[in-house]
Parts: C-alpha cells; structure tokens; sequence
C-alpha cells in the first residue's frame, strides 16, 4: 500500500503543481484572485460545489453515520440535498441578478449594501466566522485521525493538522480562488472513483445489496428504520435539518460564490443539474459502506471502522488511493471555507484602497488558519452531528440573505434584529444554558418558524404601508 501511496501522492503534487501555475497566470487582478475572474464553467462549477459540499466529513462521517444511527440518513441527507439542488436554480438566478445590480465581494459585504447598514454585514458575517470555523476543523480532524492510524509513529494528531494547514495556506495564498477550484475539480474526480469503488466492494463482500441489509437486519434491525438505534431521526430533526441543508447555498458563503463566479446562467443551471447527479453517486455509495460497517463493525470506534473499511479491507491499490482522496477533499474543502470567510471580511472594509483591503485579507486568513487549527485539535469526533450544527447555526442568517436578495425595496432592519437574536439563543442552547428542547419543540425547529413568521409579516407590512 504505501508504494502505491507514494505513487498516487506524487501524481496528485504534480497535478497541484501544474493548476496552480495555470492559477497564477490567469490572475491577472484582485478580482481574479478573489473570485476566479468569475469565469467558471459547468464541469468545473460541479465539481468545485461538489468538493465544497461533499468534504472530508463524506469520506470518514457519513458512512459512520449510516453504520450509528441507520437509513434514516437517507432522509437527512439525500432527500434535503435534493430540494438544496432547486434552491441553487431559484437563489442563483436573483443572487446574481442583484450582484451585477450592486457589485459582488462577499455575501456580507452586499447585505451592507443592500441594508444600507454595516450590522446586517457584521452579523452574516459573525456567524460565518462562529459555525464555519468548526465546520472547517472537522475536516482536519478527520484526516489527521485518518493519517494517524496509517503512519503511527510518523507525527501526532497535531502534526498533521499543522502540516495540511501550512500547505492549504501556501495554496490559496499564491493561487487564489482559481487555484482552490482546479484543486477541487481534482478532489472531485478522486471522490467519485474512490467513494464508488469501495461502496462497491461493501456490497460485493455480501455478494449483492439484499444480502447486506439482510446482515444488518440481522446485528440490529432498528438501523433500518426511524428514529435508529439512537433515536436521533426524530420528526423535528429531519424537518430542521431539512431546513437546514435546503438554506445551504444562502447561508454558507462558500457555496454562494461559487454560483456568482459562474460564467453564466446556463452554466450555473448546468451546475446545480450535475452536483445533484453527483449527491446520489456519494450517498448510495456512503449508505453502502455505513451498512457494511454496522454488519462487520458494529461495536467499535469511528476510527476502528474507518480505517478498518476505507483502508485494510481495500485491495492495496484502492486503500492507497483513498488516502490521497482524503488528503485532497481536506485541503480543497478547508481551502474553500477559510477563503470564504477572507472573502467576507474583504467585503466589510471600507475599499478605499483596494491594494491595502487586499494585503489585510491575507493577513486574515492566516489567522483564520490559525484559528482553525486549534479548534481542529480541540474539537470532538462526532463529525457529522458537528457538521449538521455548523449547518444549522449558519441558517439563522437566511433571512438576512433571502429577503436582501429578492427583495426590491430596502428591507426593514428588524430582519437584522430577528437573524442576530435567533443566532444568540441558538448558541445559549450549544452550551446548555438554553435546554435544546423546550415545551416538546427542538429550539433550532422552532426558531425557523419564528423567523419565518416575522420575515413575512415584516415583509407585508412594509410592502403595504411602506413607500420606501
């Protein structure tokens, strides 16, 4: 295997070697940089969603999630991802509509615009900064957990983590966005083919798919049913993590500007068609690997399982390649999230003086690494379930971004007040000062209807009585 590794790590450097020095030379300007000159195509546009999307977490926490907590994950995830791919065709028409109208730097910096107050920009802002700084240290995590069970005596958990934040940093310091997308096209293409090819071989050990639901049904039947072994697949936490995952492309920078540097609208069109393709290739194939995990693996740890079904159950060749895979979705992903987060901030100053904006935006994205990295050592393994709450938190500001993208009129700053109030009490309930339920209602559920509620009657009574 770790022939192969060496193999496989050193074509994928070269390649990295090679895009990024395409990178360098098509940027020909801060805009370039900042949003790939806002020039990608359809191919490229799925495949760096996709990486975005489905990250290192895909590889390592959902089949662990399938093989805990059961099928009801199809819910979760694919059904959500689902009705998330219509979600792109309807916002990325208005978002980019209303980006050619006022410019475009970062989804914080139009919401300032739009407004006409830096707070509504500070506070999409703020949440991007609190909910994706442990959305991106998962990945590490995962990988330097990964990393760590293949080559035990070469560094600790922390020092993988320093070694895949330095040469993420190198890379989208030098390269930019452009750089970060051709990386993810490469990571894409690696989770496609290795994802496959070991849900494959989960099913194939069985002999065909009856026979491996038949095993688990066997170990434990409630996996194949809801709410799971766990009870987690509650009625109120499918219909707010559907929320959640639908509000994806509004709530999470990263995924907004990779629909307005699309090209054009067709191709962002075409995007949204191929990325849904590629969601049902990855779940099928993480379903797959999570039941044959819970037929084989059932009482172990996340880790055991991992490395046990991604690793030394593979032919030599496929465990290799999985490996690099892995180190491919953790640098493209991390890339693009701590990107985002620069991108946001850039879009909060002043513009004065574009070079000096520019200088700082690097200086912050270092210290969001640096961020990152600690969290990435301090944070917990329940990489799905940390996911879901970066997902969740990161959605109390949809109604910020929603209705100041469609709206054609200046919205009331209430909007600002519900989003920011609703992301306070959110984070009272993840560190318990606020119960999580309350009167038999998840708080998450039951502030979406709130801020629903209060969007739309802010929004009628503004268009009734309201000129302006």
């Amino acid at each position: 295997m770790i022939k192969w590794f060496w193999i496989f790590a050193g074509i994928f450097i070269m390649l990295l070697v090679v895009v990024s020095t395409k990178a360098i030379k098509k940027n020909k300007s801060i805009n370039d940089f900042m949003l790939a000159g806002s020039s990608v195509g359809a191919l490229l546009g799925i495949l760096t969603y996709a990486a975005a999307l489905f990250s290192a977490f895909i590889f390592i926490g959902i089949p662990d999630f399938f093989r805990v907590h059961g099928v009801g994950a199809w819910i979760f995830l694919a059904v959500a991802d689902g009705v998330m791919f219509f979600i792109i065709f309807w916002f990325g028409y208005h978002l980019r509509k209303k980006a050619r109208e006022i410019g475009y730097k970062g989804v914080a910096g139009m919401m300032s615009t739009i407004f006409k107050t830096k707070w509504a920009g500070y506070v999409v802002f703020i949440a991007a900064f609190i909910f994706l700084i442990p959305y991106v240290a998962i990945q590490i995590r995962g990988i330097s957990m990964f990393f760590t069970a293949i080559f035990p005596n070469a560094l600790p958990h922390y020092g993988w983590a320093i070694l895949i934040i330095s040469v993420m940093l190198i890379y989208s310091e030098i390269g930019g966005l452009k750089a970060i997308v051709f990386s993810d096209a490469i990571q894409g293409v690696l989770l496609l083919v290795v994802l496959s090819i070991i849900g494959y071989n989960s099913v194939k050990y069985f002999g065909n798919v009856e026979a491996l639901f038949d095993q688990v049904k066997e170990v434990d039947p409630s996996l194949l049913s809801t709410p799971g072994p766990k009870g987690l697949f509650t009625t109120q936490f499918l219909i707010a993590s559907f929320i959640a995952i639908i509000f994806l492309p509004l709530s999470q920078p990263q995924f907004s500007s990779r629909i307005v540097i699309m090209k054009s609208m067709k191709e962002t069109y075409k995007m949204a068609a191929g990325v849904g393709v590629v969601a049902v290739i990855v779940f099928i194939a993480t379903a797959f690997i999570g039941m044959y995990g819970a037929a084989r693996y059932s009482n172990v740890s996340t880790q055991e399982f991992v490395q046990n079904a991604l690793l030394f159950d593979q032919p030599d060749m496929i465990a290799a390649l999985a490996i690099v895979g892995l180190f491919a979705a953790v640098l493209s992903t991390s890339n693009a999230q701590i990107f985002a987060l620069g991108s946001e901030f850039r879009s909060l100053l002043r513009g004065e003086d574009e070079k000096a904006d520019f200088k700082l935006t690097k200086v912050a994205l270092f210290l969001f690494a640096m961020i990152v990295l600690l969290t990435s050592v301090l944070i917990g393994d329940e990489l799905v379930l940390l996911a879901r709450m970066s997902f969740a938190g990161t959605s109390m500001i949809v109604p910020i971004v929603l209705i100041g993208v469609i709206s054609k009129r200046k919205p009331g700053k209430e909007i600002i007040i519900f989003s920011a109030m609703s992301l306070l009490v959110f984070l009272l309930t993840l560190f318990d000062i606020i119960p999580s339920v309350l009167y038999n209602m998840r708080v998450d559920l039951g502030l979406y209807i709130i801020l629903l509620t209060m969007s739309v009657v802010s929004v009628l009574v503004r268009r009734t009585y309201m000129k302006e």
